[in-house]
């Protein structure tokens, strides 16, 4: 580990602990894929201490990490988590807007990214989930992207178009064997070697865990993140091709 992920390490731990001891909820920042993975290195410590994921709503990829389980501490609390629906003033002179461009206007802002979730866009609107803290001053901050002049609003639970931010297509695939780095090579269509290369440079993903090993067998409904390229689900085998090799099914998020 670097340094930084040693700090990151023991950081979770303490959290989980200080939750244990003092029976109360403690929660990370949002937590990127890297610092995940060093989560899951970090869990054999915790031990038994109950923990619960969560990024905003079903599908997130960047996710906080809350310690405490409300059976044991006798109350509930929610994540301290808002949704901001990012939109132009006027569509119709509005620039094409990009994630690097939401994420680069509000980091300008002076905002550090572990304040900031996922950023997703449909229809060149943006829903940005943030941490409460910093939802009012972004708000009333953040009121130009590129040349585009934006408005802010807070989505509510009841208002949040689940199904509509985290679209995924389901994909079938045939495989000679049940290999991570083949699935990755026949879904985003590049080589083996390619695929091969992303597991070298800690690129690969599956259930926020970081993935050396390139002959990993993928289990159903497993959670794939491959940095640069995108996000899958694979669902499994759902029998043989006529010629002998493996039919599976994936959904990838679009």
């Amino acid at each position: 580990m670097t340094n930084e992920e040693e700090l990151l390490y023991k950081r979770f731990i303490e959290l989980a602990k200080k939750s244990d001891s003092a029976c109360y909820f403690t929660f990370t920042d949002f937590l990127g894929l890297a610092e995940q993975s060093v989560f899951e290195a970090a869990k054999l410590a915790i031990g038994k201490i109950r923990y619960t994921k969560f990024g905003g709503i079903l599908g997130t990829e960047r996710i906080m990490i809350r310690f405490g389980n409300p059976e044991e501490l006798g109350y509930e609390e929610l994540f301290p988590i808002r949704v901001l629906k990012v939109e132009p003033k006027s569509a119709k002179f509005a620039d094409k807007l990009t994630h690097r461009d939401f994420l680069g206007a509000i980091l300008n802002l002076g905002i550090e990214r572990k304040l900031i979730g996922d950023i997703v866009i449909r229809d060149n609107v943006g829903y940005v989930f943030v941490k409460d803290e910093i939802s009012d001053f972004l708000a009333s901050e953040l009121t130009k992207i590129k040349h585009t002049d934006v408005k802010i609003s807070t989505i509510t639970d009841d208002s949040l178009p689940e199904g509509e931010l985290f679209r995924t297509e389901r994909v079938k695939i045939q495989l000679a064997g049940e290999r991570l780095d083949a699935v990755i090579s026949k879904i985003f269509n590049i080589s083996r070697d390619d695929s091969l290369s992303l597991f070298k440079k800690g690129l690969v993903f599956v259930g926020g865990k970081k993935i050396e090993n390139n002959s990993y067998t993928p289990k159903a409904n497993d959670v794939v993140s491959v940095r640069g390229y995108g996000r899958f689900i694979y669902r499994g085998t759902v029998g043989l091709s006529k010629k002998g090799k493996l039919n599976a099914e994936v959904d990838i998020y679009v």
